[in-house]
């Protein structure tokens, strides 16, 4: 038959065949895409499924996820609110970029960003444990300032006396008297980045890059209320279930009970 179309045989075995589905593994895409709150990409829904024993390709999950219109929160660009005055305190930067190998409660970094609440920019605040990227404290505001991040302080649940060095950029919402009485009086000492370097705090800028992300961007809350009870939602899905790539792809509650075994 080739003969006489004139056609190369191979024409005729190269033919393709339809390629088959498999709607368990498609449904576990979804399932794991929607319990990272729409946040993680082909190569943490990967790692998710090698833990229930299911091997695919990146490649093979993204088609999927294009597929069904599974769109990560972090190919969304967004708005840059602009930059605060600096404190130009003589301070020195005792971390030194040194985020490796910490012990616990060593070194707590801290950072400030702007939420959306019913149309006016309001505040919130995280305190994070560099040793296992764990959020150990939080807070919501109408402000930026001193009384949100000593908010933040009120809300951690372990001893103040055991955190070594507090370390954040020059932003002046860290210079105030109400937070140096707080660390004086717990024997914290205080850390600052250089100015104009984020690379000084680069795992705040990281974390808070991902809380953006994830939790602010593309959110609009009713009022403060709402706000601070998704926070709380947030910072106990981040911190117990929420897998980390710095962390060997655990999470940083999962991270310090293997270290502390």
């Amino acid at each position: 038959m080739c003969q006489f179309l004139q056609i190369a045989r191979s024409t005729y075995y190269n033919e393709s065949s339809p390629k088959s589905h498999c709607c368990a593994n498609e449904n576990l895409i979804i399932s794991i895409f929607r319990k990272s709150r729409n946040n993680y990409g082909t190569r943490k829904i990967k790692i998710e499924l090698a833990k229930k024993g299911l091997q695919l390709s990146r490649r093979k999950i993204g088609k999927i996820m294009k597929k069904y219109a599974l769109v990560s929160k972090y190919t969304v660009k967004h708005f840059k609110v602009h930059k605060t005055t600096c404190n130009e305190e003589k301070t020195a930067n005792l971390v030194a970029r040194k985020f490796d190998q910490r012990p616990l409660l060593e070194v707590v970094v801290s950072d400030l960003t702007y939420v959306n609440v019913n149309g006016k920019w309001q505040y919130i605040c995280i305190l994070l444990d560099i040793f296992n990227r764990e959020i150990i404290g939080y807070a919501a505001g109408k402000n930026k300032d001193a009384t949100l991040v000593y908010k933040a302080f009120s809300t951690v649940k372990s001893n103040l006396a055991e955190i070594a060095i507090f370390h954040t950029d020059r932003g002046n919402e860290f210079k105030n008297k109400l937070i140096d009485e707080l660390l004086s009086t717990f024997n914290i000492q205080r850390s600052l980045s250089k100015k104009g370097c984020p690379y000084d705090n680069a795992v705040a800028e990281a974390t808070f890059k991902i809380i953006k992300t994830e939790f602010v961007f593309n959110e609009t809350f009713s009022d403060l209320a709402t706000l601070e009870y998704q926070l709380f939602d947030y910072v106990n899905w981040f911190n117990n279930d929420r897998i980390h790539g710095s962390l060997g792809y655990l999470s940083p509650v999962d991270y310090k009970h293997m270290m502390s075994a």
